[in-house]
């Protein structure tokens, strides 16, 4: 199984669960695509007053599904399809979505579980979270867009750290650093989120909708990131790529 990104729809709210058994809810390039479609029928459901997303089995996300990537990493071309179509398709439907998010972390949330989180609009993180993007030991970098939405939403001082020393920020410390709204004891998160999502979902839905509208052309960026991107993707057949990766599926350390 490949994982999956599940919806369901209650009194006004969508509960979005991300689901990949064994694997900390890692994101394959299949539960990329359904995040997508998701979020692309959120936004067009009139019905709805808010969305909580959350992990299955205590865990939010651990980020990108390792086992993959062999199968397209190592091309540049398939490498750039897959952040700029998959990953950042998914993330951009977020982004898009209208209705207010809220992000219900627990556990790891790793790589494309702090991409994930970053598009919320509300985040709120039990005390055992753990928060990073160590992709650095895997030989290779976060993708352009990636970066930029973590940076505007963790800090680019937070940012750095994540990339460039690998650092692993328990909730606390992110709470401090400005990127969660609450931090609870693990065993309160859920019936704290569901008492958040209820309080959004009394509220005037246009009035939400609009404010989202409005917060976004606010943070809006207009930096020119085509020309980031066009050489972003050149590493895909490097040394240090391959080694990354094969090491982290052999469970040794990579030798860089």
């Amino acid at each position: 199984m490949s994982g999956q990104v599940r919806c369901s729809v209650a009194d006004g709210l969508a509960w979005v669960t991300l689901a990949h058994a064994g694997k900390f809810n890692a994101m394959s390039r299949t539960m990329w695509r359904q995040l997508k479609t998701v979020f692309t029928e959120l936004q067009a459901h009139t019905g709805l007053r808010g969305a909580v997303v959350a992990g299955e089995g205590g865990h939010f996300c651990a980020g990108g599904d390792i086992a993959e990537y062999p199968d397209f990493r190592f091309d540049e071309a398939q490498l750039r399809d897959f952040h700029e179509n998959d990953v950042w398709g998914g993330l951009q439907a977020m982004l898009d979505c209208d209705l207010p998010l809220i992000a219900q972390i627990e556990g790891n949330c790793m790589g494309a579980g702090v991409e994930i989180a970053s598009c919320c609009d509300i985040r709120v993180a039990g005390q055992g979270a753990r928060f990073g993007a160590p992709v650095a030991r895997l030989g290779f970098p976060m993708a352009p867009r990636e970066m930029q939405l973590v940076a505007r939403e963790a800090g680019v001082a937070t940012a750095r750290e994540m990339l460039l020393e690998a650092a692993v920020l328990g909730a606390d410390e992110m709470q401090a650093r400005g990127f969660l709204n609450a931090v609870l004891p693990d065993a309160e998160v859920e019936a704290h989120v569901q008492s958040r999502a209820q309080r959004v979902a009394r509220l005037a839905p246009q009035a939400a909708r609009l404010n989202k509208q409005t917060v976004r052309a606010l943070h809006a960026h207009h930096e020119p990131m085509d020309a980031v991107v066009a050489g972003a993707y050149r590493y895909a057949s490097s040394a240090e790529h391959r080694e990354g990766i094969e090491a982290f599926l052999a469970k040794r350390q990579p030798v860089f």
